[in-house]
């Protein structure tokens, strides 16, 4: 036992966080091979656990079912597991944030993979933003290489047709399609659902990934609500105190953050934080050559209060214990 206590303590929590992805995303291409959860076109039913969902209203009506026997199958059959999973999900939201899209989303993971891939090509993660450091004081180092454009584009193309066909095992028998990507011998309609949803991925993982998970992304926004609804839910909090620190700073954890946020920001400004860590992290590698605790760290409760309220131009003196950590 205590083996795997110094194991896990040992582990940095930037690799725990792709142990975690690389986990969620094998997870996420499996579901629909075993089963776990798809919707099968072929058969106009959802498979949950290998189990057929069915509502099976037409077959009570045929019965002459009562209007109180059909009420019943639906709420049980349907409205009651989306709202208990709706309102558990967003519970988690409301209280720790966008967990989920800093540490299990597979869009997510291939957003932060290729923003790797384009700053070495071109010096930034993001095509609309401004060239960043090539050497940074948190110890991060891309040196731009225009070569690095081509395993991009390669990468990005592998990425959109990867979520294609994995798009199309949601919806059909997932054998039947990995038989036909063998055999490249789609049938007509899926070669045109591949096409298209391929050629989508590419627009958006080129030109669009951080807009899409901030704005068109349901799940990430109606998360972002919940967490934006507690004014003591987990936020990146910022020592004020020592405020001058950040002065000699290049802005490395601004630099770090996968969604092209500010971290020192008041909370409305950092609406789509992930919660990923990266920018205390990046702070963390740059005050450790001074031997001086990071000037960013995860608060909740009442210590997040002060990020919460400065919303409204209010300032909160938070306890004096938030920021104390030993070195």
């Amino acid at each position: 036992m205590g083996f795997f206590v110094h194991y896990r303590i040992m582990i940095k929590r930037s690799n725990k966080r792709l142990i975690y992805q690389v986990f969620f995303f094998v997870l996420f291409a499996l579901t629909p091979v075993l089963d776990i959860f798809r919707l099968d076109l072929n058969l106009g039913h959802f498979i949950i656990f290998g189990f057929d969902i069915k509502l099976n209203l037409q077959d009570l009506i045929e019965q002459q079912a009562g209007t109180l026997e059909l009420a019943k199958r639906i709420l049980t059959h349907a409205i009651i597991p989306l709202v208990a999973s709706a309102i558990i999900f967003l519970w988690i939201a409301w209280r720790w944030g966008r967990l989920y899209c800093g540490w299990l989303c597979p869009h997510f993971t291939v957003v932060e993979f290729i923003n790797t891939f384009m700053r070495r090509a071109s010096g930034k993660p993001s095509i609309w933003e401004s060239e960043l450091p090539q050497e940074q004081k948190d110890g991060t180092v891309a040196k731009i290489n225009k070569w690095w454009w081509f395993p991009t584009i390669i990468m990005i193309s592998l990425f959109a047709f990867t979520w294609a066909i994995l798009a199309l095992t949601y919806l059909l028998t997932p054998s039947e399609i990995y038989s036909n990507l063998w055999q490249m011998s789609f049938t007509r309609n899926q070669t045109i659902f591949i096409t298209a949803v391929t050629i989508g991925f590419i627009i958006e993982f080129t030109l669009a990934r951080h807009l899409f998970c901030r704005y068109a992304c349901a799940v990430g926004v109606f998360q972002s609500l919940a967490w934006m609804g507690n004014k003591k839910a987990m936020v990146v909090g910022f020592n004020a105190k020592r405020a001058i620190e950040c002065k000699g700073c290049d802005k490395s954890c601004e630099h770090a953050c996968p969604m092209r946020l500010k971290p020192r920001a008041i909370k409305r400004k950092i609406f789509t934080c992930t919660q990923c860590y990266e920018c205390i992290d990046a702070c963390e590698r740059v005050q450790k050559p001074k031997n001086e605790l990071p000037l960013l760290k995860m608060l909740i409760n009442d210590c997040a209060l002060d990020k919460s309220k400065r919303d409204f131009g209010k300032k909160v003196d938070i306890p004096s214990n938030c920021f104390e950590e030993s070195k």
